[in-house]
C-alpha cells in the first residue's frame, strides 16, 4: 500500500507536477499525484445490478462506499484483470472519491507542465481520454482526463446548466472574461453555462501559456488591460503552463496584477486552497460548482 505523503506536494507556482505512473495493456499512463489519496491492493467488490458497464461495483474503505471503475473497459482493452489482480488507485477530485482498477502502479515522476504536449488532433479526437503526452527516451507517458472518464459514467457529476438557470434572467454580456481551460468538453460546458448566466463575451485559451501571451500582448500594444478584460478564470491542470503558475505570472506583472483571478478546478479542496492563495488567486471554486462560480464572478466585476 502506498499513501501519499504531505511532503510530496510541490511549492505553488513552479509549473511542476508529480505524476503517479501506472500501466494498462503494455502502455504507461499518468495521474496527477494531487488526485491520488492512496494505492491499495484489490479488496472485495459488491456487484451493483444495472450499473454503468465501466463500474465493476462498490467497495467499502474506512467507512466510505466507493465505486470501482474498470479501466480495461474504459480504455477498450481485452479483459485480463481478475477481481484480485492489479492495483486500486483511490482518487479524489470534483468533490468526489472513486477507485480506478489498473494493471500495475510503478513510480512517481516530477515533470514540468511545459514538457507536456497537447495530443495532436490527428490521433486524439473529441472522444479521446488523453489530455497530454510526455515524451521519454524509450517510450511515452500519456496523461488521462479522469474528470472526463467519470463524467461519461455519471453525467450528473459535471457542470449543469440547470444550476445556472435557477439564478434567473441576467444580463452581463458587456463584461469580457478570459478563460484558460485545456479540456474541449469543459470549454463547451463553460461556454454554454456562462452564456446562460448572461456572460456571453468569453475568450477561451487551451492553457495558461497562451492566455498569458494574450494578456502580455495587450500590454505591449499599449492597451488598458482592465478595459479589455474584466476577469480571468483558470483551471489548474493544463499542458505548457498550469493555472497556479499562470496566476503567479499575472501577479508578478505590474500591468496585469490588478486583474481579478478565479481558479476553477477539480483540485480545489480545503487542504489545497493554500496553494491558490499563495500565488495570489482572488477566489477558488471547485468543479463542478458552476452556480457558485457565477456568483463569485458577479462579486468581482459587477
Amino acid at each position: 500500500m502506498m499513501h501519499k505523503q504531505d511532503g510530496i506536494l510541490l511549492e505553488s507556482g513552479t509549473n511542476e507536477l508529480e505524476i503517479v505512473e501506472f500501466e494498462m495493456g503494455g502502455n504507461r499512463y499518468g495521474i496527477n499525484v494531487i488526485k491520488v489519496k492512496e494505492i491499495i491492493l484489490p479488496t472485495p467488490i459488491t456487484f451493483i445490478p444495472h450499473a454503468h458497464p465501466s463500474i465493476e461495483g462498490i467497495i467499502q474503505l474506512r467507512g466510505e462506499v466507493l465505486p470501482v471503475i474498470d479501466m480495461e473497459k474504459v480504455m477498450g482493452l481485452p479483459k485480463t484483470l481478475g477481481k484480485n489482480d492489479g492495483k486500486y488507485i483511490v482518487a479524489a477530485f470534483n468533490k468526489q472519491e472513486v477507485v480506478f482498477h489498473v494493471h500495475e502502479v510503478s513510480q512517481i515522476h516530477r515533470v514540468s507542465w511545459d514538457q507536456i504536449e497537447k495530443p495532436s488532433d490527428l490521433y486524439s479526437n473529441g472522444s479521446s481520454q488523453v489530455i497530454g503526452v510526455i515524451k521519454r527516451e524509450n517510450d511515452m507517458l500519456l496523461l488521462l482526463d479522469f474528470e472526463k472518464i467519470v463524467l461519461e459514467i455519471n453525467p450528473d457529476s459535471g457542470i449543469r446548466v440547470e444550476e445556472v438557470k435557477k439564478l434567473g434572467p441576467r444580463e452581463r454580456s458587456d463584461k469580457r472574461i478570459l478563460i484558460a481551460e485545456d479540456s474541449p468538453l469543459l470549454r463547451k460546458l463553460l461556454n454554454d453555462t456562462l452564456t446562460e448566466a448572461g456572460y456571453a463575451n468569453l475568450e477561451f485559451f487551451e492553457n495558461g501559456k497562451d492566455a498569458l501571451n494574450y494578456l502580455e500582448n495587450l500590454v505591449s500594444l499599449g492597451k488598458n488591460v482592465t478595459k479589455e478584460v474584466q476577469l480571468v478564470i483558470t483551471d489548474i491542470e493544463m499542458p505548457q503552463m498550469d493555472g497556479h503558475h499562470f496566476t503567479k505570472r499575472i501577479r508578478e506583472n505590474k500591468d496585469l496584477a490588478v486583474l481579478p483571478v478565479i481558479i476553477f478546478s477539480s483540485l480545489i479542496t480545503n487542504e489545497l486552497k493554500h496553494k491558490g492563495m499563495s500565488v495570489g488567486a482572488d477566489d477558488q471554486v471547485s468543479k463542478p460548482e458552476i452556480a457558485e462560480l457565477v456568483l463569485k464572478m458577479d462579486n468581482y466585476i459587477l
